[in-house]
């Protein structure tokens, strides 16, 4: 059950990111309020261009430049938030189109909607103009040079924006543009990248650009790191790795070792197998579902150290796994030094469109987000709060683990599933449909949907599946169970390699 010490911990947290706090220091250079009461303002998407062209920010709707609450009328708000969606995704209007979240939250008895942008690494233009921010609000560049300044900034921040011109579908793992498209319409059915042409999902998503200086284009890198071949990222960044190790009794060398060479998608999936074969998870209800603590804290710390890493710097990435904490280390582009804490610290996307992508498939949150959720959970997971992100020129991140090899009700998952599967049986069906089949009555809306990501992705096994489901391993366990029942699937292959198919 979640311990009262960690709910007002959470309660800080959220009031650090709150409205009032946002409200509190008022417009500048990350921060805009703008009234919505009927109708979306005019100048709306001058400032979201804006924002996304220098350093991102957020846009509170429904609030005046005085700081006053007018709202938003009711009737409107969810109207309001499509429109800013598909708008967003519209290159009419927005070019290049860059997905927005807007958010409708209650504030003070009134409706407010709240807008995070993230600063992209594409120059972006609204309705043929191109607008750039400054603690006085929007305004225009008209000359050459101001834009010419603006694409070379643009330039030296983000290196994923780096052109590959003979990069080519070729030099994809087969099936896997297929497979990240499947997983975010699944997490998203209504997402408008659902229905483009992966020609046109590439440059929505800005994995495929023209440069406006140079002339050249084709595939960029973060295409090649999110898509590419083991041997072709090689190729291009040799010395591209990511390191995962266990020192747990032997400390100077390693207990187990992962190499990982490639690509993000893939290598999200083994970090997240890796911790699920090293470190315990345990019980714990939010409300009144069941979710994973191991999961939620290190889906943030694995995506952190992927999403952000600065590719042109050969120092390697790396998760080291001891008896009492968990680090990690990637190259980082600072913006400033020294350590991060919730709410005290303005977010700075380092490859905002390889982040887009983890975001869009439910593997990260927004910016600032994920690393209140792994104060958030840490106080339950480990009996401790004793976290460490520190910003340099390598991003160094430390996670405890006091509490969790003391703890007997504990249940360490990530095995062989192929063995589990029949030493757990007894065991679980009694304890976890007791308890889960009561508290949650979604259950078979779950396993319709795992029926669905099984059929999307063929060959799954159940850490892949618990980490883009969001949901605890012992639970898909129990519903893969009640499919196999049903003769709806089966699994093939060695215990250790093999992974679920729907029968035919």
């Amino acid at each position: 059950m979640p311990l009262l010490e960690n709910e007002k911990y959470i309660a800080l947290i959220d009031m650090l990111n709150s409205i009032t706090n946002i409200i509190k220091q008022g417009e500048g250079l990350n921060i805009e309020f703008k009234k919505a009461k009927e109708k979306l303002p005019d100048s709306l998407f001058e400032t979201i261009c804006a924002f996304l062209n220098r350093n991102g920010g957020t846009i509170l709707l429904g609030v005046n430049d005085n700081r006053t609450i007018e709202g938003i009328n009711s009737k409107n708000a969810n109207a309001f938030c499509k429109n800013i969606i598909n708008a967003s995704n519209n290159p009419q209007i927005l070019h290049p189109s860059f997905l927005l979240d807007p958010k409708i939250e209650n504030y003070r008895s009134k409706i407010v909607i709240r807008i995070y942008i993230p600063a992209s690494s594409q120059v972006h233009k609204t309705k043929g103009k191109i607008f750039d921010r400054s603690a006085d609000g929007d305004y225009e560049l008209k000359t050459d040079e101001q834009i010419k300044q603006l694409y070379q900034r643009k330039s030296s921040l983000f290196s994923e924006n780096k052109i590959f011109p003979y990069l080519s579908e070729s030099h994809f793992v087969k099936g896997i543009v297929t497979r990240v498209r499947n997983i975010i319409r699944l997490y998203q059915p209504e997402h408008p990248w659902n229905e483009l042409s992966n020609n046109d999902f590439y440059k929505t998503a800005g994995l495929y650009r023209t440069d406006i200086l140079s002339g050249n284009k084709g595939f960029t890198m973060a295409a090649l790191l999110l898509f590419g071949k083991d041997e072709i990222i090689n190729s291009a960044l040799p010395y591209y790795k990511i390191d995962a190790l266990l020192r747990k009794e032997n400390i100077e060398r390693y207990d187990d070792r992962l190499n990982i060479r490639c690509n993000l998608i893939d290598a999200y999936d083994k970090l997240m197998e890796f911790v699920a074969k090293h470190l315990p998870d345990k019980f714990y209800m939010e409300g009144t579902n069941r979710i994973s603590l191991r999961d939620r804290i290190f889906r943030e710390i694995i995506a952190n150290m992927l999403i952000h890493r600065e590719y042109n710097n050969p120092f390697p990435s790396s998760l080291i796994i001891f008896k009492n904490r968990v680090e990690t280390k990637n190259a980082n582009k600072a913006v400033f030094v020294g350590q991060l804490f919730p709410g005290k610290f303005e977010p700075f996307p380092k490859n905002p469109n390889i982040a887009q992508i983890f975001t869009q498939m439910g593997r990260s949150e927004e910016l600032g987000t994920g690393v209140k959720n792994v104060f958030r959970y840490s106080k339950a997971y480990s009996g401790s709060e004793e976290i460490i992100f520190k910003e340099d020129d390598i991003f160094f991140s430390k996670i405890p683990l006091t509490d969790v090899a003391l703890n007997k009700e504990i249940v360490v998952g990530g095995q062989n599933e192929g063995q589990n599967e029949g030493q757990n049986e007894g065991v679980n069906e009694g304890v976890n449909e007791g308890v889960n089949e009561g508290v949650n009555e979604g259950v078979n809306e779950g396993v319709n949907e795992l029926l669905l990501f099984i059929k999307l992705n063929s060959g799954v096994r159940v850490p892949f599946i618990a980490v883009n489901l969001n949901k605890p391993t012992k639970t898909i366990e129990r519903w893969i169970r009640k499919l196999k029942k049903d003769g709806l699937i089966e699994f093939r292959g060695f215990s250790k390699t093999g992974g679920y198919f729907v029968k035919k």
